[in-house]
């Protein structure tokens, strides 16, 4: 006898209906749940977890309040400190002979004074003195000549004839308020006037500023046909205004030097113009795309920012997905590791630094290509390991290969602060002036040379028609 088949009651199966709908909305409502955690994750990027400055850190919590009990340190130097002092500054700097007071009879009982088995108290003084402004006036005197019936003028010196109203210090001056200082026309007219004692319209100022460019234009096209020789190149590009519309800031820092370079673009067709096929070195960089296809169309041997893979790894284990956090924690590990072998190379010999360099890599890339969790963010990630790992540890086989693009981030920084105070550039004369005067700050800076004395020597070769000194010394 066979079983009978009990048919459901209509409450039944509304239940079963209604419970199948439930089904449908919780799954659905937790796949929203899911994506809106990862759009948080994203949101909350820092500059610990992403490439932002750490100025985008704006909503950062303030810092925990101390533990129970434990006073808050006061300002200044701390308890158990060395104590700095500026140190005296050499005789040979004094403008004057020392002056010495002497007291003749004792305060108290007016008794006469003896010489005292101590020593002076000694305060040295330093004083800005009115500006020596010099103003000469340098007159051409014509000739007739009766033979030719023409009058001619005799030539001024160049300095004269180049500079004009201004002479080539105050050129340099002005040239250094403008671009070391981030000081703007009327900033430079105000001081000027104010502190110099001359008043100088904007458009002389625009017309001096112009000059200084010109006397530039040698020693930065110079600079700018080395770069291909360079063996190790760091590479960095930021944003840049002309007239409102966007361009590029290029930063190439070599080992000498730091050249700037504002194209319209951010492509890699700026590092094919620059560098060419020529370049043999190392660039370090970030794995932005203009990089890596300079990797495939020149087969340009990189070093990709370990710094940026950090930040990279950090974000995964912020991410709601325990597979992610699990994975991100397990190369932030192995990170920690190889750069704590990297700290530790004084420590060690050459050989034995080289051999725990490459095995803390070796150990690196293994796990990041080991259970991989099926997420977005986890399977993008191995995807860079597996198809760019070599570039991430270049420098453990080519020594003097820094591990970090920080050389070149660290240049462009002015940039973006200028950037900031003048907001931009009005046309080809202001992003040549502003290639050429950057690239002088930074190299200067790189050198450890005086900005200034550099502008002063340029502007006086340029207006004495005479070779500008090269951007880098001869011994370098």
């Amino acid at each position: 006898m066979g079983r009978r088949r009990v048919t459901p009651c209509a409450g039944c199966q509304r239940l079963r209906a209604r419970r199948a709908t439930l089904q449908s909305r919780v799954e659905s409502l937790t796949a929203t749940v899911a994506q809106l955690q990862q759009q948080l994750a994203a949101a909350r990027k820092d500059s610990t977890t992403s490439s932002k400055p750490p100025s985008s850190d704006l909503g950062k919590p303030p810092a925990p309040p101390l533990p129970e009990g434990l006073p808050a340190r006061p300002p200044g130097g701390q308890p158990g400190h060395p104590r700095h002092l500026r140190a005296p500054l050499p005789p040979e700097r004094l403008t004057a002979p020392p002056q010495e007071y002497r007291l003749q009879h004792c305060p108290g009982g007016g008794h006469d004074l003896l010489p005292a088995d101590a020593l002076a108290r000694v305060v040295q003084q330093m004083e800005v003195l009115r500006v020596p402004l010099r103003i000469e006036e340098h007159r051409s005197v014509p000739g007739f000549c009766p033979h030719g019936r023409k009058v001619h003028w005799p030539q001024l010196p160049p300095a004269v004839e180049y500079g004009g109203l201004v002479g080539p210090r105050l050129t340099a001056l002005i040239a250094y308020l403008k671009g070391a200082c981030h000081a703007s026309y009327s900033t430079v007219r105000k001081f000027l006037r104010d502190v110099v004692g001359v008043s100088i319209c904007r458009g002389q100022l625009i017309k001096v500023i112009g000059k200084v460019s010109q006397a530039l234009d040698q020693p930065y096209q110079e600079l700018l046909a080395w770069l291909p020789a360079q063996a190790r190149l760091n590479v960095d590009e930021t944003g840049h205004k002309d007239q409102g519309v966007p361009w590029w800031t290029w930063c190439f820092r070599a080992s000498l030097y730091t050249l700037f370079k504002i194209e319209p673009t951010r492509s890699a067709d700026v590092l094919l113009e620059v560098l060419g096929d020529e370049f043999n070195g190392v660039l370090g960089c970030d794995s932005f795309s203009a990089y890596r296809r300079s990797m495939r169309e020149c087969g340009t041997v990189v070093q990709f920012c370990l710094a940026h893979l950090v930040r990279d790894v950090r974000f995964l284990t912020t991410l709601p997905d325990s597979r992610d956090r699990a994975y991100g924690g397990r190369l932030w590990a192995g990170l920690r590791h190889l750069f704590a072998v990297f700290h530790e190379r004084e420590g060690l010999s050459e050989r034995a630094f080289r051999r725990r360099l490459r095995a803390a890599r070796d150990a690196l890339w293994e796990e990041a290509l080991r259970e991989v969790p099926p997420t977005k963010p986890g399977q993008n990630l191995a995807k860079r390991f597996a198809e760019h790992g070599e570039a991430y540890f270049e420098f453990v086989t080519t020594p003097g290969v820094e591990p970090t693009n920080n050389l070149a981030e660290q240049a462009i920084r002015f940039v973006v602060l200028d950037r900031h105070v003048t907001q931009g550039t009005r046309g080809e004369a202001g992003r040549r002036w502003c290639e050429r005067s950057w690239t002088v700050i930074a190299s200067c800076l790189q050198q450890g040379r005086s900005v200034f004395d550099y502008l002063e020597a340029a502007v006086g070769a340029w207006f004495g028609d005479t070779a500008v000194p090269s951007l880098v010394p001869e011994n370098g």
